[in-house]
């Protein structure tokens, strides 16, 4: 493998006219087809379609459409003018196309009105008892012949007991908060809810559905309402359009900002403009080809596969840094291009295939996942690796032999790098470095049993977005979330059986009930009105005689209400409001089948919505038939159930891909072990540093582990496959490759480290995640593993002269670290 390596580099050497017209075709194929790239942020699409969440979803997208909304928010009026508002653009949002209708008012008069009818008929008749006893005390109080000898209390008329009883119910949570409008008069802020046709997962639909609505608003005078008065716009559509932006300006940011700081590393690292036109030449024309791929088999980039281009840049650099610096050493030494080509790509170069092949493979276990956010980013990288590695066996050795033909030479102090100071800092106090690296290793391994896993959702989606901070101002006005969880039935009877079942299933589970209420329109018409208008008429009749000059005025309102609710007639579907039927009604108009389930726990709540879903898939009709259950709390469910179960079998599986493939690429169990050493240490270490540095895994920067197995590793395989050559010298080998480890680290880090610049908390939690360990395992790599290989070098070499000398055999004196470690260890 390393001869043809080195074969291959030195014909495209020799010949690199023919190798950079085919790397230019490939580019300009690539970046053709990659043009028509587009990002897709929508949590639902990275669910496979087989999952029982996303199946009933599209069966719910399919039958009632939108489940969102398009809030509309006027602020910074008093309530008249708030009002005036709702009224005079419901109208005008409701003739928008694409809008099926607008809810601007709470149905609450028609609902308090008709309060009893949801009391049971034994709770009416305790009403009754309760103003029977009342006005005979009155009667008792008003006979001058009485005299109350024990200073009997009135029968109190307090019925808060029975509308606390009652207060969950769909009526009265859908009309409750005060105000028939959606209307905070202390922050002045009045809501109206346009419902669209079309899910806002289709993208292009909600930019044009917003579009219309904005369009409409900035066509009203809005003076008219009061000085000051302004609009805005929030809910899911306006969330997923601010979301997409956000992410594409990250990735545009992030991408820019790694490309800068690269470019100015390279200088550093090179002194030379040409050597860095030389590194990213060939990392350009692989990037080129592994998105115009990704084009063929995707047509888009996910949440993480956009900022690929920053990573497998950074990592594939490191490739670069590793190779150009050998040829450079080479060509110091007296060895002529071709031949500095040749001796680069043949144990250079074979290193990186080792480690590019390794870091593919790990990043291919990643790829398993059914999570296609992790899917996808393991494909893609995996082939990115590959790809990165044959672009510098093409390009590379062509551009150093047109640069050789023209009388380029390197420079002195380019091509022969200083001895490291750090090299005979090892050899001479390689115990106490190893002794003071275990005491810390130790101290952080003992902090791992701290580590948490964040199961908060919001590291999903920024909620510092304006649309996010006004869209949870929304909610509070409202009084309900606005994203229900819907259970799809067939038929009435099914509705009502299902609510039933979730009304048993929240009382089962008492205060630790995920429901907050069940609405349909089965539960909006309560059962039985024909014999409960017979005690309303009672009641009416009694209250009529309660004497109000006895009461004060709170009872007077009171009772007064209770009038009005006992007058009134028995109702059914078809009377309810059209504000209140339209809400369940389907896209072909049918009104029947659709069980909103509103959540009484936080959406972000990662172990909540888990309880929820639970909850909910726990129930079903008396039948046994299940019914689809449908939302984004499902999805969010499903997503951190998948994680939590397929994280440790991820981990597990890169980890033995990457010791099976050390293994059958480096020749040797003992060798493998050794370069995976310093990673498996890194690795735990960066789990002891987290609880000290305040970080927590999560749904996104979990991928960290399996990537950083797949890119550290290649350190160890560079250092010692140097040091395994025959007389090498540990200082020399350690002044050379430490340099270009150090380099390769810092690129990758570079690449992970755009993410710092995200605005998005989880891609910037996977950039510090990232980081961290980079910067981790540089500190291990450079300082520990090889103190330790020195150790251990020279505890193997007095092991041979005490056998030599058993054997009376001369022995052959020399420090440690003038013999290759591998060999000695």
């Amino acid at each position: 493998m390393e001869r043809t390596l080195g074969a291959v580099a030195a014909h495209n050497h020799r010949r690199p006219g023919l190798a950079l017209l085919l790397a230019l075709v490939l580019a300009v194929l690539g970046g053709l087809f990659a043009r028509n790239l587009s990002l897709n942020a929508n949590l639902v699409d990275l669910l496979p379609r087989s999952f029982e969440s996303v199946r009933d979803l599209h069966t719910l997208e399919e039958r009632f459409g939108a489940l969102g909304w398009v809030a509309v928010v006027g602020e910074g009026a008093d309530a008249a003018s708030l009002q005036r508002f709702a009224d005079e653009l419901t109208p005008k949002l409701e003739a928008l196309p694409g809008i099926r209708f607008v809810e601007s008012q709470r149905p609450s008069a028609f609902f308090r009105d008709r309060a009893l009818y949801f009391l049971s008929e034994e709770d009416l008749k305790e009403v009754h008892r309760r103003l029977e006893a009342r006005i005979a005390w009155e009667k008792r109080q008003a006979n001058p012949l009485f005299v109350d000898l024990v200073g009997e209390e009135p029968p109190s008329l307090d019925f808060s007991d029975l509308e606390a009883k009652y207060g969950g119910s769909a009526g009265q949570r859908l009309s409750s908060h005060g105000s028939d409008y959606y209307l905070d008069p202390e922050q002045r802020r009045v809501v109206l809810l346009a419902k669209p046709d079309t899910t806002s997962a289709d993208l292009g639909y909600s930019r044009r559905i917003v579009g219309e609505v904005r369009q409409l608003l900035d066509a009203q005078d809005l003076s008219k309402y009061g000085p000051g008065f302004r609009v805005d716009i929030t809910g899911t559509f306006q969330k997923k359009i601010d979301q997409q932006g956000q992410i594409a300006n990250d990735i545009a940011v992030s991408s820019a900002v790694a490309l800068g700081l690269m470019l100015l590393y390279l200088l550093f690292h090179f002194r030379s403009a040409l050597a860095v036109g030389l590194v990213l030449t060939p990392v350009g024309a692989g990037l080129a080809w592994t998105y115009g791929l990704v084009a063929l088999l995707y047509g888009q980039v996910n949440l993480l596969t956009g900022f690929l281009g920053a990573i497998l840049g950074g990592l594939g650099i490191e490739h670069g840094i590793h190779l150009l610096g050998r040829y450079l050493h080479l060509r110091g030494e007296g060895e002529s291009s071709e031949q500095a080509t040749r001796e680069s790509f043949t144990h250079t170069g074979g290193a990186a295939l080792v480690s590019a092949l390794v870091a593919a493979l790990t990043f291919f276990v990643l790829g398993t996942s059914r999570f296609l956010a992790f899917r996808e980013f393991g494909v893609i990288a995996g082939v990115g690796m590959v790809v990165l590695v044959a672009a510098y066996v093409l390009v590379l050795p062509a551009l150093l032999g047109l640069a050789s033909r023209w009388g380029w030479r390197p420079r002195l102090a380019a091509a022969t790098p200083s001895q490291s100071r750090m090299g005979r800092v090892l050899v001479r106090r390689r115990g106490l470095l190893t002794a003071v690296w275990a005491v810390l290793l130790v101290a952080l391994f003992t902090q791992v049993p701290r580590l948490r896993f964040d199961y908060d959702f919001r590291s999903l989606e920024d909620q510092g977005l304006p649309s996010f901070v006004l869209d949870r101002e929304v909610n509070r006005i409202i009084g309900y979330s606005q994203t229900p969880v819907v259970v799809l039935t067939d038929t009435p009877e099914q509705e009502r059986e299902m609510v039933r079942a979730l009304q048993e299933a929240q009382r089962a589970h008492g205060k630790e009930s995920t429901i907050d209420f069940v609405a349909s329109l089965s539960a909006l018409v309560p059962p039985d009105q024909q014999a409960k208008r017979a005690v309303l008429q009672d009641i009416s009749k009694l209250v009529e005689t309660v004497p109000e000059e006895r009461l004060s005025p709170e009872q007077r309102e009171q009772l007064a209400r209770l009038r009005s609710a006992a007058r009134a007639e028995p109702f059914t579907q078809e009377d309810l409001p059209f504000s209140v039927r339209q809400q369940f009604q389907s896209r072909t108009g049918d009104s029947s089948g659709f069980v909103m389930v509103y959540p009484s726990v936080s959406l972000s709540d990662g172990q909540a919505i888990r309880a929820l879903a639970k909850e909910l898939r726990g129930v079903h009709l008396p039948s046994g038939e299940r019914s689809p259950v449908a939302g984004e709390a499902l999805v969010l469910a499903d997503i951190l159930n998948m994680v939590t179960h397929e994280g440790p079998l991820i981990l597990g599986g890169a980890t033995l891909a990457v010791l099976l493939a050390m293994w059958l690429t480096l020749g040797g169990l003992r060798m493998a072990l050794l370069c995976l050493t310093p990673t498996v240490v890194s690795l735990v270490a960066l789990l002891g540093l987290m609880p000290l540095m305040g970080l927590e895994f999560n749904y996104l920067n979990i991928l960290v582990i399996p990537v950083l197995i797949g890119t550290t590793v290649d350190a160890g395989v560079h250092l010692l496959t140097r040091l395994a050559s025959p007389r090498s010298d540990f200082v020399a080998v350690y002044s050379e490759t430490g340099r270009a480890i150090c380099g390769g680290l810092l690129t990758s880090a570079v690449g992970f480290g755009a993410l710092f610049l995200a605005d998005h908390p989880g891609l910037n939690s996977i950039g510090a995640l990232a980081n961290l360990g980079f910067a981790t395992n540089l500190l291990i790599m450079l300082v520990a593993f090889p103190a330790l290989l020195l150790v251990l070098s020279e505890r193997r070499l007095r092991k041979h002269r005490a056998r030599s000398v058993a054997r009376k055999e001369p022995t052959v004196e020399g420090p440690p670290g003038s013999k290759p470690a591998p060999h000695a260890s």
